[in-house]
């Protein structure tokens, strides 16, 4: 009977009692924490994935360490925090896979790009554009440049918290036109790899009215929701004085005190929440190949 007794439960899978073991160590700044030990390619326990949602609301950026992830598995573990986003890119979409968003340097033998190689080359929250924008992105390294390549956020709570009072009363109540176009052109010019948009493509990215302060739907905290990538105009202000006053709102969230900035170590899987962070890609030099698989997934309409 006790040598019966010991044998492990097969209701208890054994992913439970590894997964419980799993760190979460906060970095030392103004956001984000490292996931030590969790294999993501496993079933995550209900009690793990609410500690992970937990460590998510607080950091805002979590990072998880040494995961060798399939498109099939990247998507079901992004699958868990919502409903996925398809990008309006549709050329740099995994074929078998089209919830992943290619992000790449790398050329094919015929110099075709094989993803999108200037992504984030402004700061920006992902989506922001859609009425619906992005709760949070994952990107994991699949191939990574020698140097260079580093992605920044900048803690967008933080931004509001130390924004002057005299600046919070003016901004509050106001609205912001968010478009995917605004700097489309411009980023063509300077990476030809850029594809031309198709009619049904820019059909599917209308500009789109958010509030400048957003208030989080899960921790009810504000945050600022404008970006120099995807904020054209403050609604009903003067062409100018919308100008300066977005100008001195982009160059105020995205200060140092504000900013992370993560060094991608081989295996990272990095997941970031859009309705607190803005983000930026440093870029690395052209002839390092660097390659890197976006998900992301769907939030809700934002709100003062």
């Amino acid at each position: 009977m006790t040598a019966t007794a010991t044998v492990p439960s097969p209701s208890l899978p054994a992913a439970d009692t590894r997964d419980a073991d799993f760190e979460i160590r906060p970095f030392a700044g103004p956001l984000g924490a490292e996931v030590v030990g969790l294999d993501l390619a496993r079933p995550v326990s209900a009690a793990d994935f609410a500690r992970l949602h937990r460590a998510h609301l607080e950091h805002h950026v979590l990072v998880f360490r040494s995961q060798a992830l399939t498109p099939a598995e990247q998507v079901a573990f992004s699958r868990r925090w919502g409903p996925l986003q398809i990008h309006v890119l549709k050329q740099f979409l995994l074929p078998q896979q089209p919830e992943v968003l290619v992000v790449s340097n790398v050329r094919d033998a015929q110099g075709r790009p094989l993803g999108l190689g200037d992504a984030g080359h402004y700061w920006h929250s992902d989506l922001s554009y859609k009425e619906l924008p992005s709760l949070g992105s994952m990107l994991l390294a699949i191939e990574l440049p020698q140097e260079g390549g580093d992605t920044l956020f900048a803690n967008q709570h933080l931004a509001w918290q130390r924004l002057p009072a005299s600046i919070q009363r003016k901004i509050e109540g106001l609205q912001a036109e968010h478009s995917y176009l605004a700097r489309y052109e411009e980023l063509r010019k300077r990476n030809p790899w850029r594809p031309a948009l198709t009619a049904e493509q820019i059909a599917a990215v209308q500009p789109v009215v958010q509030p400048v302060v957003r208030r989080h739907p899960e921790n009810g905290r504000r945050a600022l929701f404008v970006s120099e990538h995807f904020t054209t105009r403050i609604v009903g202000l003067p062409e100018d004085e919308s100008r300066d006053l977005l100008a001195q709102l982009f160059a105020h969230s995205t200060q140092p005190d504000f900013v992370y900035r993560h060094r991608w170590q081989a295996g990272d899987l990095v997941f970031w929440d859009n309705r607190s962070v803005v983000h930026l890609a440093s870029g690395c030099p052209d002839d390092q190949r660097r390659l890197l698989h976006r998900t992301t997934i769907e939030g809700d309409r934002p709100f003062p």
